[in-house]
């Protein structure tokens, strides 16, 4: 019966504790065992008695061919019973497949992004120099064209007619696009005449006056706000205004 001293594992969770048992190779690491040879606590300190063996009886299962699992030749080596040879595993240390597929991954990628950079710097620099070579040329056909011959006189041009008469800057409500009478009439009896009072005015206090004589609201007071400055800054009112009306309102 082949037979080896190992450790058979008791112990509560989180807390293990060993038995070092002679047994059949066959039974479970924890099951039915020969005979107990010891005990090994892990959990005491290592200055304390951490191992505690029957060494006679240990020497007599040895004897007798019993083989010791590692971890057992290691506690063996440790009290003096049993010489564990070193072991040699060059490729321990060495990383496995996939940690080798992951690193020629990423020195490939690292391989190609230099390449990329080599590649685009190559092309910036024989774009410059096109350029250059470019700019060189231009400025040698501009030194080879002849100067050209002074413009013949051009005769006088024709007096151009006289320009339409500005509309005057007319201080009144009636003139924006998009206000009808009714609005216009509602805004006057407010006491909003004149588009110097809407540009006076702050835009929330211009939207709440919109709101008020019921007008679009905020968009359609900014559009008034709009005009009024155009037509103050000389430009013509955008609605379409009879221009003897305009006069009378500016005189008036």
């Amino acid at each position: 019966m082949a037979t080896k001293i190992r450790l058979a594992r008791a112990g509560s969770k989180k807390r293990p504790f060993y038995h070092i048992v002679a047994a059949d190779v066959r039974a479970p690491r924890d099951g039915r065992y020969i005979e107990k040879l010891g005990t090994f606590n892990p959990l005491l300190p290592k200055d304390a008695e951490r191992v505690v063996l029957k060494k006679e009886r240990i020497e007599y299962w040895l004897s007798k061919g019993a083989l010791p699992t590692d971890r057992v030749l290691r506690l063996l080596d440790e009290q003096g019973i049993m010489k564990r040879e070193p072991r040699n595993n060059p490729k321990k240390a060495l990383p496995g497949k996939k940690a080798l597929e992951r690193i020629e991954e990423k020195k490939a990628k690292a391989e190609g992004a230099a390449e990329a950079a080599l590649a685009a710097e190559e092309e910036a620099k024989a774009a410059a120099i096109a350029a250059k070579e470019a700019e060189a040329e231009a400025k040698a056909q501009a030194e080879a064209v002849p100067a050209e011959e002074p413009a013949a006189e051009e005769p006088a041009a024709e007096e151009a007619p006289p320009a339409e008469e500005a509309t005057p800057f007319v201080d009144n409500v009636v003139l924006l696009d998009g206000v009808g009478d009714k609005t216009a009439e509602t805004m006057i009896a407010e006491g909003v005449s004149k588009l110097t009072q809407i540009l006076e005015m702050s835009d929330e206090d211009l939207a709440a006056f919109a709101e008020k004589i019921g007008a679009a609201g905020k968009h359609e007071s900014q559009e008034w706000k709009i005009q009024a400055q155009e037509m103050k800054d000389g430009k013509p009112p955008r609605a379409k205004v009879d221009q003897e009306l305009a006069k009378k309102l500016a005189a008036g």
